[in-house]
């Protein structure tokens, strides 16, 4: 069986806890076991704080990402299993960069994420890390994470997104590509002026429907036809001014039923 200690160390620096974790894995809960897993927790802690580092300047504080890759490092030194054979660092880098990811998406997202999207987002995410130590080169697949953490493939999708997806980007953005400037506010649709039309001729057709039928052909003269109240007139053979009349009082009549149906 292949051992820790045969292999490369990524890191230069990298301390040699080989037998410390095979020492600790055989260990029952108890005050030794947990002496040993804090010596080989402050061994470590460099590295931690190495990988920490390369998130500054990303709006957190270089004491919080300390603490949070500290955190991250625990997780690691908890859930490494040392009889796999492969290197501690090979597990707990990638441990400790998700830990410090999540600490970001947990804290700094732009967008209201419902629970239930956040939670999947997290079991897809240590079911990830748990791969990690058996899937070597590669991702692991949807259907990889569904069996290990015990998801349908469409929820893992959704954790997927969810892990890519926690800032919102402005709507002043320029699109790849542009040289003029072309925003994403610049692509986006308005309200169409002539919705508004629609809604009121839906809403005056059954009136204008039920009006005599003089009161209606003056009515599709002058607002349909575009005709002067003298040309309609004319056209009548009535005056101007009691063609006036009707039109006045055919408008308040319609009016008045329409606001009482919306009522």
């Amino acid at each position: 069986m292949r051992t820790q200690s045969a292999r490369h160390h990524p890191h230069d620096d990298a301390p040699d806890t080989a037998d410390a974790f095979r020492t600790l894995a055989a260990l029952p809960p108890g005050e030794e076991r947990d002496r040993l897993r804090g010596r080989i927790v402050e061994a470590w802690l460099p590295m931690a704080e190495r990988l920490a580092g390369r998130f500054r300047n990303r709006g957190e504080s270089s004491d919080d990402l300390r603490q949070v890759a500290a955190l991250g490092l625990v997780k690691a030194v908890d859930r490494y299993d040392p009889e796999l054979g492969n290197a501690f660092e090979s597990y707990a880098v990638p441990t400790i960069t998700g830990e410090i990811k999540r600490h970001f998406r947990d804290h700094m997202w732009t967008l209201h994420v419902p629970r239930r999207v956040q939670d999947l987002r997290n079991r897809v995410r240590f079911a990830i890390q748990d791969l990690s130590q058996t899937v070597s080169g590669r991702k692991p697949t949807v259907a990889e994470i569904a069996a290990h953490a015990r998801m349908s493939e469409e929820d893992v999708r959704i954790g997927l997104e969810a892990l890519e997806s926690f800032t919102a980007l402005s709507l002043d953005a320029e699109l790849p590509g542009s040289e003029d400037g072309y925003s994403l506010s610049d692509a986006l649709g308005a309200a169409d002026p002539a919705l508004d039309t629609v809604i009121d001729r839906e809403a005056v057709k059954p009136r204008l429907q039920a009006l005599p039928e003089r009161e209606r052909a003056i009515l599709y003269m002058r607002f349909f036809g575009d005709m002067t109240q003298s040309r309609i007139a004319e056209k009548l053979g009535i005056s101007q001014m009691h063609v006036s009349r009707l039109i006045n009082r055919c408008c308040d009549r319609m009016r008045d039923q329409i606001l009482r149906d919306a009522v």
